[in-house]
């Protein structure tokens, strides 16, 4: 009997699974929340020139706030003051207007910024003055975080492969705490970007190991549904994050805010169950056969159980290997499951790449940023119930190839549109990151149900681990406008088209049962018939 049959048996979407659900709400709301983080403790307010150093105790000292600042720092083309400049000596023949023939001599800022601090209190950029020259050390701290996440993905994916879901959770838990108060209490730039990326490493196995543990506890009938579901804890996350942002506006502080939840998943996990999937693929049926147990009580099936023993469990599992370690390399060894790895990892890049790239230019829109990101979060809600129904009916493939293409459209829309019409980019932004997060969302579910269970986490950790290098190099592509400024756009667009082209060469998992061993990746897959019996 297969495993999915005895889950079928023991209804594979009760009480049990909605425990399950409920209880990693408390640790995954975090995942978005320090994700992006960015956007709001890394902001760059509005900020010129401390001018001070110009006062000569003679005519400067009499002037006006508004003399000063016309004597002291140049315009821009749109008539705003320069961000990053000041005149090396006060130009006086500006208050009367006269066009002096007199050579001027521009500098850089040489006695630090004053900043705007009526939206943000503190920010990085202003405990350690990371503008103008400097503003590359800013976009730096997300890329550091992001590298972090792609260290932790294969790691914690290899070791929960070995290990187990649920002590690879625990350990996840304590080391993301850890870091995200050190983080905050960071006393130099050089140890918070260390802070960062040990809890980018850390929060990575909460990311792919929570999301694992919930499908292999899921039937095959309600497989997509446990996709979605956990999925909807990215958007409930970034509410979250949202609200924190405006009543915290103290980076320090928000940090610790937005880590909190953790302490109530910290208590909860002594209720979360190892994966009995993995369990029995490992051959540890007796582990197994309790979990199974406790499953079957909660759901009212304890009847079912009549028929399944240890001994059952063992013979399911149609054990190939012993004792055999997993690594990542087992996903290059044979021709369909290197194929399948090449594809995914590919698609993976280009849907953390496009997404994130949308993601952390909240400000590019002409709106609040607060409200950017409600917005942003809010269209993620109905896009999410779209994409069950369509997942359902239609299958992951074409989902994934669809959403893909459709936000590389809405990128390449954007890219004519001029950025005093922010109505107009914004619907189009909204619209592309909302079929971006779809992306994100059937990505997640597919690569679960692509790779079999002895090397499931190591897949994830694998796709994931290419995934934040996409994300980690995202960031910094808005460096790039320095060279055209349409040159962000076009990039992001064209990873986004590309990799949804790809995606078309990854075999359709709809109906089909999770595959076990490589030997499952290497040969036809079967198709479910518990739909036709239900029905």
């Amino acid at each position: 009997m297969k495993f999915d049959n005895i889950l079928s048996e023991i209804n594979g979407f009760g009480k049990f699974q909605i425990r399950l659900i409920l209880i990693q709400i408390l640790s995954r709301i975090t995942i978005p929340c320090h994700f992006l983080l960015n956007n709001f403790m890394a902001a760059v307010p509005t900020h010129r020139c401390d001018i001070s150093t110009l006062d000569d105790g003679g005519i400067f000292r009499n002037l006006t706030l508004e003399q000063k600042l016309a004597v002291a720092i140049p315009a821009e083309q749109d008539g705003t003051l320069s961000s990053c400049q000041m005149f090396s000596q006060p130009q006086y023949q500006h208050l009367s207007g006269s066009n002096s023939s007199e050579e001027t001599f521009t500098v850089q800022c040489q006695n630090g910024w004053l900043y705007d601090n009526s939206t943000f209190k503190s920010t990085l950029a202003t405990e350690w003055d990371l503008v103008c020259s400097r503003k590359g050390m800013n976009k730096a701290t997300a890329t550091t975080f992001f590298i972090g996440v792609m260290f932790g993905a294969p790691l914690f994916g290899f070791l929960s492969d070995r290990f187990g879901r649920r002590p690879l959770l625990l350990v996840s838990y304590l080391s993301s705490m850890t870091f995200a108060v050190l983080s905050a209490f960071s006393t130099s730039y050089l140890m918070f970007v260390i802070m960062r990326f040990f809890t980018g490493m850390s929060l990575a196995g909460i990311s792919i190991i929570s999301i694992v543990l919930n499908v292999e506890w899921f039937g095959i009938k309600h497989r997509t549904f446990s996709g979605i579901i956990i999925s909807l804890d990215w958007t409930l996350g970034n509410w979250i994050l949202v609200g924190i942002a405006y009543c915290v506006n103290e980076w320090r502080m928000l940090i610790l805010v937005v880590t909190s939840p953790l302490i109530l998943a910290l208590i909860a996990w002594r209720w979360l169950p190892e994966s009995a999937r993995w369990l029995v693929a490992k051959g540890k049926a007796d582990a197994a056969y309790h979990y199974i147990m406790e499953c079957a009580k909660m759901n009212n099936r304890a009847k079912c159980m009549a028929t399944i023993t240890p001994r059952t469990l063992l013979e399911s599992a149609e054990t190939e290997t012993g004792d055999k370690k997993y690594t990542v390399v087992d996903l290059f060894r044979t021709p369909q499951i290197r194929k399948l790895a090449i594809c995914s990892g590919i698609v993976w890049y280009g849907v953390a790449f496009t997404y994130y790239g949308i993601s952390l230019n909240i400000t590019g829109f002409g709106l609040n940023p607060y409200l950017t990101q409600f917005v942003f979060a809010s269209i993620e809600m109905p896009m999410k119930i779209g994409v069950y129904f369509f997942l359902e009916q239609v299958g992951r493939r074409p989902g994934e190839m669809g959403t893909l293409l459709l936000t590389g459209l809405c990128l390449f829309i954007n890219i004519f549109v001029a950025k005093d019409k922010w109505v107009i980019r914004t619907v189009v932004a909204v619209l592309g990151k909302a079929l971006s997060e779809a992306s994100f969302t059937i990505m997640f579910l597919f690569t679960t149900e692509l790779y079999p269970t002895v090397v499931r986490q190591n897949g994830l950790g694998y796709t994931s681990f290419v995934a934040r290098l996409g994300v980690s190099i995202s960031p910094l592509i808005m460096l790039l406008e320095d060279v055209w400024h349409l040159l962000p756009s076009v990039i992001y667009c064209a990873v986004a088209v590309g990799s949804g082209l790809v995606a078309s060469l990854l075999p359709e998992t709809l109906n089909t049962r999770l595959p076990e061993f490589i030997k499952d990746i290497e040969k036809p897959r079967v198709k479910s018939t518990r739909r036709k019996e239900i029905q």
